[in-house]
């Protein structure tokens, strides 16, 4: 599909927020982290050459059995319906058309902890392993990494990784570009994406350039200048590398944290840098990864007595009662 069309209105507008079905799309994130835990077990990431405490291996997860957080069969047919409307849709098209959208737009203002109130209106009632609000889950993240001694700006990392599901209530199209497993646009769809074969009905598979194994890209040309399937994670990425001091290192946990064809699976290497910094990103995310998956069996925290540390480093990186264009 070419992109003459970016700037097309879809034919259905966005919901306004109260109207979206939030617990549909937390159970189909769960059911999406179902086989990514599933694949975890299977086939460990390589190991990280330890060069700061943020490398050093999570403590918090290694007595857990990984392998029982849910059942990766009882989840399969509501992540192929899912992954079948991903991949069918995330076009490249698509993504210039969110991306311009995104830039202009006037946008919700909101601090970060009244956009963490605001997700706290999502809670996954149909998911076995918790019946978390949104905000305790993500303290959940967030206090696990504090316990296992990591730096601050990553505790608020884990903090926030998720509130780019605040798109869902702004100019998200359904499901498809919000969660789910992202990956590159513009070249051709590795097989190391779950379910390859459901990318057939997707216009781009079939173009001439955008089918090619490099496509719009060249080796080398760095994860920077690679368009990402648009969803929750790209959305938080943009939204906060220029509202915060968080540190290239923590943007890259927020940005790729989905991307599990790179830092699962071994792929794309063919467009990371040559100077090295890609390499240290993809460390960087495969230590918060542990961190992503797992915290969900742990302890449920006390919101009220950990507001005050977490509004801390709020105001440390992002500015004390600053509002963040969302």
């Amino acid at each position: 599909m070419a992109p003459g069309a970016l700037l097309e209105e879809p034919a259905s507008s966005p919901s306004p927020f109260n109207q979206r079905d939030g617990l549909a799309l937390e159970a189909t994130s769960d059911a999406i982290d179902t086989v990514n835990i599933l694949k975890s077990t299977l086939s460990p990431p390589p190991s990280t050459q330890p060069t700061s405490d943020i490398y050093t291996a999570s403590k918090f997860d290694s007595s857990k059995d990984k392998s029982q957080f849910r059942q990766y069969t009882a989840a399969c047919s509501r992540v192929q319906t899912f992954y079948l409307e991903q991949h069918t849709k995330q076009t490249v098209a698509y993504n210039l058309f969110a991306r311009n959208l995104f830039k202009s737009k006037a946008r919700a203002e909101m601090t970060i902890w009244e956009a963490m109130e605001k997700l706290n209106t999502l809670i996954d009632e149909s998911d076995p392993d918790t019946e978390l609000s949104q905000i305790e889950h993500l303290l959940q993240s967030a206090e696990a990494i504090r316990r296992d001694g990591k730096p601050r700006w990553m505790q608020l990392v884990g903090l926030v990784h998720d509130l780019g599901k605040l798109l869902y209530f702004f100019d998200a199209r359904g499901q498809w570009d919000v969660v789910g497993d992202t990956f590159p646009v513009g070249c051709a769809f590795d097989e190391s994406i779950i379910y390859p074969g459901s990318f057939a009905a997707n216009p781009d598979s079939q173009d001439p350039i955008y089918s090619t194994e490099y496509g719009i890209y060249s080796p080398g040309c760095g994860l920077e200048n690679v368009m990402l399937s648009w969803g929750h994670d790209e959305y938080l990425y943009h939204v906060l590398k220029d509202q915060s001091t968080i540190p290239e290192e923590g943007l890259a946990m927020i940005r790729y944290h989905s991307f599990y064809p790179w830092h699962k699976e071994g792929a794309y290497r063919w467009m990371m840098d040559k100077e090295g910094k890609d390499e240290s990103m993809l460390e960087a995310v495969r230590a918060f990864n542990p961190y992503d998956l797992y915290s969900k069996s742990d302890e449920v925290p006390r919101v009220e007595e950990l507001e005050g540390y977490y509004m801390e480093l709020i105001d440390e990186f992002v500015g004390k009662d600053r509002k963040i264009r969302w």
